[in-house]
């Protein structure tokens, strides 16, 4: 029995050769461009993708690794026609520029914003129990990992909190 994944819905064969990547696999085998290639080492944060719920980088992990496992890439979370509503605040609130590292800081915005509402704590939460307020400090911890090389943070984070319904700073 073939080992696969679920991508954005549908159903992949992993690749035969076990060293290649989940983000090569997405890429090269299934054509998803969205995910992007940036540092290779996991430092940058433009391979994000949704891994059962949890946000990962896909370059640093292998597709062997995600047999059963359900991966949600940029594309499984918006079309240009019926954008996510995160895609639709990063177009207003401008927290995309050159685009490079977007797909990225959505796929991680939106595993974020969940991760808030079941309640996990981040170093940057006031206290382990109760409810996790999404604040602009609580943000800007948790999307420490996803490097925007043109800056566009404040716009990233005003963005967020936007979707997450919070007066702006």
């Amino acid at each position: 029995m073939a080992e696969t994944m679920t991508v954005n819905g549908s159903e992949h064969p992993i690749p035969d050769d076990p060293r290649v990547t989940l983000l090569d696999f997405l890429r090269h085998d299934l054509g998803l461009n969205g995910t992007k290639k940036g540092c290779d080492h996991g430092q940058c944060g433009a391979c994000t993708v949704i891994v059962n719920g949890i946000r990962i980088n896909s370059c640093l992990t292998l597709a062997a690794m995600h047999d059963g496992d359900r991966v949600t890439t940029i594309e499984g979370l918006g079309t240009p026609d019926a954008p996510s509503d995160l895609q639709r605040a990063f177009v207003e609130h401008d927290g995309y520029q050159c685009g490079y590292c977007t797909p990225g800081q959505i796929c991680s915005a939106t595993a974020m914003l969940e991760e808030i509402a079941n309640g996990w704590p981040s170093d940057a939460s006031n206290d382990l129990e109760g409810p996790v307020e999404p604040s602009g400090e609580e943000i800007r911890e948790r999307m420490s990992g996803n490097l925007c090389r043109c800056g566009a943070y404040a716009n990233i984070v005003a963005a967020i909190r936007d979707v997450a319904g919070e007066a702006k700073p």
